[in-house]
């Protein structure tokens, strides 16, 4: 059963618990609360989720994993860069999610991984399987993702991106020319009140995210960056290139029109992953080039200049 035990700090003053784990904690949404089985405890004592907590607080929560949904194996091509029998990285396509959820129960890269080991022979009809997703890369967002085939290997990478011990790079195609050729963006992320689907940069509310970048080429009205996100806040990269001044190329949700590049999907690619395997002592790299459409663009960009 998943648990939360820490003390309350940075709090400007009584809050409501439920608030406080949905948009300080981010651990579950404020409908998830509600469906979790959620066990609280308030400096020892059992409490509910109207509580008023304060700074210094000690909060102890326990909640119910989700019910498994049907997971069905699909014949989906996916572009494998490594594969042993437990772990498998690849080059995640645009436009594939990576577990199914509302909306998309179908085409999603867990139904592509059950098939696949199916289809290897390595499990048997009635098993349970549910591939160990590790990490998640947003739906237009493509690139490098590792996922685990065993409980061990799930539970040795996990600690990795735990204990932030993974690096991980993305290239991105931004509006504007950057002041500095390199730097880092470091603020506080929460989720906008206003739009659940969004994540909002917060001077007191939300959670640490720390993002690099290094400008890699610049044609004035746009640049190509190389970024290197040190946390792994959900939509953290085109959260802080928003808030810079400088959203990525393609954005439905961050972005602004680009009169001179209309219909672009979002220009954001997961280039390289660092970490080390099951079994291994030194990292492994692996590595993926930048997709077709960044080069579509900068072939026109080009010849628009």
């Amino acid at each position: 059963m998943p648990s939360y035990s820490g003390i309350i700090a940075a709090l400007p003053g009584p809050l409501r618990l439920d608030r406080y784990v949905a948009e300080y904690l981010q651990v579950l949404t404020r409908s998830q609360l509600k469906s979790r089985a959620l066990g609280i405890k308030l400096n020892g004592k059992e409490v509910k989720p109207s509580r008023l907590v304060r700074k210094g607080d000690r909060l102890e929560l326990t909640w119910a994993d989700p019910e498994p949904g049907l997971l069905l194996p699909e014949d989906i091509p996916l572009e494998l860069i490594y594969e042993d029998a437990q772990v498998v990285v690849l080059n995640k396509a645009q436009g594939m999610v990576v577990h199914p959820g509302a909306g998309n129960y179908r085409g999603t890269l867990a139904n592509a991984l059950l098939f696949r080991r199916l289809h290897q022979g390595g499990l048997w009809a009635g098993e349970a399987f549910r591939p160990g997703i590790v990490h998640r890369l947003d739906k237009d967002t493509s690139g490098v993702i590792i996922a685990a085939y065993t409980d061990e290997a799930l539970a040795f990478l996990s600690d990795q991106f735990k204990t932030r011990k993974v690096r991980k790079r993305y290239g991105a195609l931004v509006r504007g020319s950057l002041a500095s050729p390199s730097g880092s963006i470091e603020t506080r992320i929460r989720r906008d009140p206003r739009d659940r689907k969004r994540f909002i940069v917060s001077p007191d509310q939300g959670k640490i995210a720390l993002t690099r970048y290094r400008v890699i080429r610049s044609w004035g009205t746009h640049s190509l960056l190389v970024l290197g996100p040190q946390t792994g806040r959900t939509h953290q990269l085109r959260v802080h290139l928003r808030h810079i001044g400088h959203p990525i190329l393609g954005d439905p949700l961050y972005g602004t029109g680009d009169p001179g590049f209309s219909g672009l999907s979002l220009m954001l690619h997961a280039t390289s992953l660092s970490l080390v395997l099951p079994g291994d002592t030194k990292p492994r790299t692996f590595r993926t080039a930048l997709p077709r459409r960044f080069w579509a663009w900068m072939r026109q960009r080009a010849v628009h200049r």
